[in-house]
């Protein structure tokens, strides 16, 4: 059985520091960002269809969130552009997704001893304490982080536990988005000085 310590718990806490190619300077962590990561416990019950809904949910409006951060205070146009396009695109798929789930009428549930409104508020108070270039390595960095996790976490765990043919359908034809995303915030890392 799988236990969801998700919505946007972190799959790895992004703890050591790295540094871009390029980069002369060693990208700071973020803070424990959320990523979705599904941690699997032998006791919890499994998931289902609303649980999902409300995870997917809740991964879109973090990076809803971080991309309207980095469109107002990312210190290039390539950032203030991708913090503007992530977060339009999010704000679409988030729109999609609660409008298939009232039409299934499925009620997002978040899971037990959901913590991502805490972790995002940390996120969030980490970027706001940036400005710069150091602005935004750690923004790119987390997007890099953000994607990856959530692309691991689609296709690992909640894809396979998704029921309803209609919403499994959805969340694979948005998965291409993801990677999208995930290659945009690479490509703009790895550019950085």
């Amino acid at each position: 059985m799988i236990r969801i310590l998700l919505p946007l718990a972190a799959a790895s806490l992004f703890t050591a520091t790295s540094v871009s190619p390029g980069a002369s300077t060693p990208i700071q962590p973020v803070a424990p960002h959320p990523v979705p990561a599904i941690l699997s416990h032998s006791n919890a019950p499994a998931l289902d269809d609303a649980t999902i809904v409300a995870i997917f949910d809740a991964a879109n409006t973090a990076d809803i969130e971080t991309g309207d951060l980095a469109a107002k205070k990312g210190s290039t146009k390539e950032v203030r552009d991708m913090g503007h396009m992530f977060a339009t695109a999010h704000r679409a798929v988030r729109q999609k997704g609660r409008d298939l789930a009232k039409k299934l009428g499925i009620t997002p549930t978040p899971p037990a001893n959901d913590n991502s409104a805490a972790m995002q508020a940390k996120v969030m108070a980490n970027l706001r304490s940036k400005s710069g270039p150091a602005f935004d390595r750690a923004y790119l960095q987390h997007e890099v982080d953000f994607h990856q996790a959530v692309i691991k976490a689609v296709t690992t765990t909640l894809l396979p536990a998704i029921q309803n043919p209609e919403l499994k359908k959805f969340v694979e034809g948005v998965a291409p988005a993801f990677q999208a995303h995930l290659q945009k915030a690479q490509k703009l890392l790895s550019e950085q000085k």
